[in-house]
């Protein structure tokens, strides 16, 4: 990764937030939008590679801009002080990999954002929390197993969720990086997702995964 944004309209915050992106990544380059505007003026000349956004812009919601960015490639980490409903599921649907909580200690949010490099979904314990009540795997094994997927898809699946890169998966497989990119395109069509951390949270209801192990 080499440019990273923070899209925060307030100055504290926006400051701390710079802070940590700076020291979790101290190569990247970091720069500043306090508006959907200005995040779409600055995507002209610094496309991020990974952007830590606030929800609650003063021309918008940031998961506008989560839209314009996922599927550039670009890392959308959620930080916010929501913690709802309301908020999380169309921040994630929206192609979100992750969503911190500003009431989190520095070093916490640090050790988050690191965990991306890793394929790791940076999430704030109350939200993964929440997330593994509502896509927590069925007691019953018979439901573990989603008909939409192939035995292939599944286990591409288990593999994303285990934090495995495209390469990695290939060489898993045994097939191509281009087989394998088809695999998770499908997958993500089939079950209606859009990032690798929605991606993870249904390996985990299916069972494919030990949420424990997360």
């Amino acid at each position: 990764m080499q440019t990273g944004w923070v899209v925060e309209d307030l100055k504290a915050p926006a400051q701390w937030l710079q802070e940590i992106l700076a020291e979790a990544f101290p190569d990247l380059r970091v720069h500043h939008a306090d508006s959907l505007a200005n995040a779409r003026t600055l995507l002209r000349q610094h496309p991020p590679d990974i952007a830590l956004i606030d929800l609650g812009l003063p021309d918008g919601s940031g998961v506008e801009l989560i839209r314009d960015l996922a599927p550039r490639g670009c890392q959308c980490v959620v930080t916010t002080i929501y913690a709802d409903d309301h908020h999380l599921f169309p921040a994630l649907r929206a192609g979100a990999c992750g969503y911190l909580l500003k009431d989190q200690p520095g070093d916490k949010v640090v050790h988050a954002l690191r965990g991306i490099v890793a394929g790791e979904p940076p999430l704030s314990p109350v939200i993964a929390q929440r997330l593994l009540r509502v896509f927590g795997a069925p007691a019953n094994p018979a439901e573990r197993i989603d008909a939409r997927l192939s035995n292939r898809e599944h286990e591409t699946l288990t593999l994303i969720a285990k934090g495995f890169r495209l390469p990695e998966v290939a060489a898993q497989l045994g097939v191509s990086r281009n087989t394998a990119a088809g695999f998770i395109k499908a997958i993500y069509r089939k079950l209606d997702i859009s990032s690798r951390a929605e991606a993870t949270l249904e390996a985990t209801r299916m069972g494919l995964v030990d949420p424990r192990m997360q």
